[in-house]
This record gives structure tokens, sequence and C-alpha cells, in this order.
């Protein structure tokens, strides 16, 4: 465990619902006296974490402000769930697990982006997670939180590059921006740019956070590498070929990190300086790979609650068995994020 006062920044995964896993991720580390929090980064839903975090944080509001802002968004969202045509049916349930395979609005999804091809905002590709994050967070709070720093990533749609939006200047259109899956939802418009999900060029992005005084760096995993069975329908397929590109990212990312010390060139800022990081994960892979694809669809909130104690009992682990190590070296273990098969196969 830790027995000293330790700076840290967190990088947040992006992966749907599965965004609930790092919820609980984060309450438990949250609740942690000796880690000291200096920055966020993340894409899509870990953006949203990262985002929902700073709101409940700022202004005085500190660690329980932030787990409290984080409980009211997924306990919220699950509720909605509750009227939402995107649900298991009866059958589903009957088969057991939290998959959507038999779902017609899980296919319908994407098969509406693929008819109407969402390029524009049309009732179809229209993104309902702007009004959502319009009532649910305080953007005036998140950018007013100077006890953290944000740093979200979006995919320019033109020329293929990221752009990361910081604490300062984040609101509704810039999140939905890091969150815009290109098969589903029309792209986000940002100073007269267009962006897809930031998971495409850092899942999570992590060069901004080697500027940052923390020097232990701990990743939030929560989008599967690797998979038991491959996908068999459309919306898997396309949903299953997100997850590759979003892994490929972060895979590179880490390697650069883990062997060189540093970051790729292009995600490099002018005036980064170079220092020895100590990179951590806390990981669900491996629980979440067991599940179909589709249940990154499903907001039930029985399943966001059973991710959010599976995101528990993952940092709970982690400092019993990494947080001595905070500040003294790194604890990634290579196989899992580097040869999944081989974890798989053990």
């Amino acid at each position: 465990m830790i027995r000293e006062t330790r700076p840290v920044s967190l990088g947040l995964q992006g992966g749907g619902t599965y965004g609930a896993f790092t919820w609980g991720v984060l309450d438990r580390l949250l609740d942690e006296e000796h880690l000291q929090f200096d920055s966020f980064s993340g894409s899509s839903a870990g953006a949203i974490n990262a985002v929902v975090l700073a709101d409940g944080y700022a202004h005085g509001g500190g660690r329980q402000g932030a787990r409290a802002a984080l409980t009211r968004f997924w306990t919220t969202l699950g509720s909605l769930a509750t009227f939402s045509p995107m649900g298991r049916t009866p059958l589903d349930r009957l088969l057991g697990g939290w998959a959507m395979d038999l779902s017609p609005a899980y296919h319908l999804l994407e098969m509406a982006g693929a008819l109407a091809g969402p390029t524009l905002e049309t009732p179809l590709s229209m993104n309902p997670l702007r009004n959502f994050l319009t009532t649910m967070v305080d953007f005036d709070r998140v950018r007013g939180c100077e006890e953290l720093q944000l740093f979200i990533a979006a995919t320019n749609v033109k020329t293929g590059l990221g752009r990361m939006f910081t604490r300062a200047e984040l609101d509704p259109q810039r999140v939905l921006a890091s969150a815009c899956l290109p098969t589903v939802f029309a792209a986000a418009e940002v100073d007269g740019e267009s962006y897809w999900d930031g998971s495409y060029v850092a899942n999570p992005p992590l060069a901004p956070l080697l500027e940052r005084p923390a020097r232990d760096v701990i990743v939030v995993q929560n989008n599967p590498i690797a998979r038991a069975t491959a996908p068999r329908s459309q919306a898997d397929i396309a949903n299953r070929s997100n997850e590759i590109a979003f892994n490929i990212s972060f895979a590179r990312e880490m390697s650069t990190l883990l062997n060189a010390g540093g970051v790729p060139e292009e995600g490099r800022g002018a005036t980064m300086t170079f220092a020895p990081v100590r990179v951590h994960l806390i990981s669900g892979a491996e629980l979440l790979a067991q599940y179909e694809i589709s249940s990154k669809f499903n907001a039930e909130m029985a399943f966001l609650q059973h991710l959010h104690d599976a995101g528990v009992a993952a940092a709970e682990t982690w400092l019993q068995e990494h947080g001595a190590n905070l500040g003294v070296r790194t604890t990634v273990d290579k196989v899992p994020v580097f040869y999944p098969d081989r974890a798989a196969s053990a």
C-alpha cells in the first residue's frame, strides 16, 4: 500500500459503457488519501469521466465532490436506460450475460449510420450525448477547476491528426468531438473543423501527462485488446474494427513510453522536456473481453453497477500489489498489452 503522498497523473481509456469500469477505479483511487492528483487525460468515455470528475472536484468539492459527481452521472445514465430502446431483449436476458445481440435497436444504430451516411447532423445521426452532457456537467466549473489539468483528445477528420483540448477551453461540443463514433454519429464541428473519436489517435493521450510534475502515470484500461470470439453481425464487425483501431494507438504510445521513455514525434509538444516516467496500468481488459462486444452499448444500471464494482476491486488489487512502487518503478506487465494471446492462454 501507499505510505506517503504520491503525485499521480491518470490516462483514461474510452470504451462505451465500459467507462463505468473506470468510474469504479476512480471511485477507489479518489478515496486513497496518499494519492495527490495532478492531471487527467482521456478519449471518448475516458474524456467524459475526466470532465465529470473535474466538475465535482472544482471550487472546493475535492475528492468527495468528484466521487459524488461520477456517481450522479453514471446512475442517471443507468436510470434513463430503463426507458431506452437500446437494451437487452427478453431473449437476451434469458440467454444470460450482458449482450444485446438480439436487440433491434443495437443493429439499427449501425444500419442507420450506414444508410444515412453520418457526415452531417440529421435526426438519425444526431448525438444524444450533447443534451445529456449539457444537463449533467457544469462546464463553467470544469473550466474553473484550477486544481487539475485536463487533456481531451479528438481526431481531425481531414488531417487524421490529433487535437488536444485543454481544461480552459472545454465545452459540450469538444467532449462530443472526443466521443464521436463516425459509423453512427455525424462528425462534431469545432472551430470550423470536423472531428471524430479521439481514441483513433490516442486511447488515452499520454504525451501531455509527461509535461506535468507528477512522474507516475496510471493508465486505466477498459478497451479489450483480444476477444475470444469473432464478430458475427455487421454491427459487431463495425464495433470490433473500432476497438482494434483504438488499441493500435494505445499499444503504440505505451510501447514508446516503456521502451524509449518518450512519445511518438508527432505527439510531442515543441517545449516538451523528457525525464524518467513510471508507468502503471489498472486493467479490466481480461474481464471485459469475456462479454460480447454489443455489451459496450448496454447502459442498464445493473450492468453499470457491475462494472463499477469490478473497477473498485481492480483498483484495490493494484493498490495492494503495486501502490508501494509509486515513485519507485514502472509496474506495467507488458504481456497483456503487447501479447494478449499469450495472456489468454496462460
